[in-house]
C-alpha cells in the first residue's frame, strides 16, 4: 500500500507498470516513475467532427519517486523474470485491477479495519488530501496527479472540521 499512497496514481495505471518504468537498467530504482500514455485514464483524442467538447489526450507522465518508496523499491526482490512490476501468476501479464482490489481489501481486513468505503481509489484520494493538508500547492499537486482541471482535483481533498478551524484561525 505504501507504493500506491506514495505514487498517487490510479491503481489501473499502477498494475500496468513495467519493471523498466520504475527501475534503471542496473536494477536500481529510478528517480521517476514513468506512467506510459496507454495506462492513463484520459480518453484518446477524437476527430474534430465527433464533438465540440474539449479533447483529452493520453500523455506519458513522470512522477518523482518519494524517498521512502525508493527504499522499498531498492529492497524489493521480484521472484519473477516478468517485465511487469506486478505480474500475474504466469508472469505473462500484469495483475488485473479486480485482483488488486482483492489484495487491497484483504490487507485492510488483516489490519483490523473495515473495508466498507475502501476502494483502490482511496489511496489516490489520500495522496492528494495529504499533500494539500501539508501545504502542497494545488498547481503542483495537479501536475503530480495528471489532472487537467483544478475543480476535479479539489473534489479529492477531504476537508475536516479541524481544517476549517485552522483556516479561520489564520485571520
Amino acid at each position: 500500500m505504501n507504493f500506491t499512497t506514495l505514487a498517487g496514481e490510479r491503481w489501473g495505471a499502477l498494475v500496468q507498470l513495467r519493471v523498466a518504468d520504475v527501475y534503471n537498467e542496473d536494477s536500481t530504482p529510478s528517480e521517476y516513475i514513468n506512467f506510459r500514455a496507454r495506462t492513463r485514464k484520459a480518453k484518446p483524442k477524437k476527430a474534430a467532427n465527433d464533438s465540440d467538447k474539449p479533447k483529452q489526450v493520453r500523455k506519458n507522465r513522470q512522477v518523482p519517486v518519494h524517498p521512502i518508496l525508493k527504499e522499498l523499491l531498492a529492497a524489493y526482490q521480484s521472484e519473477s523474470d516478468s517485465v511487469w512490476l506486478f505480474p500475474n501468476r504466469t508472469g505473462e501479464k500484469s495483475i488485473g485491477l479486480r485482483w488488486a482490489d482483492k489484495i487491497l481489501r484483504s490487507a485492510v481486513e488483516k489490519a483490523g479495519l473495515g473495508s466498507k468505503g475502501v476502494s483502490t481509489h482511496s489511496t489516490r484520494r489520500s495522496f492528494i488530501t495529504n499533500l494539500a493538508h501539508k501545504g502542497g500547492s494545488l498547481a503542483k499537486i495537479k501536475q503530480l496527479t495528471g489532472h487537467t482541471d483544478l475543480k476535479v482535483l479539489a473534489r479529492y481533498i477531504e476537508v475536516t472540521d479541524d481544517d476549517l478551524k485552522q483556516t479561520i484561525a489564520l485571520l
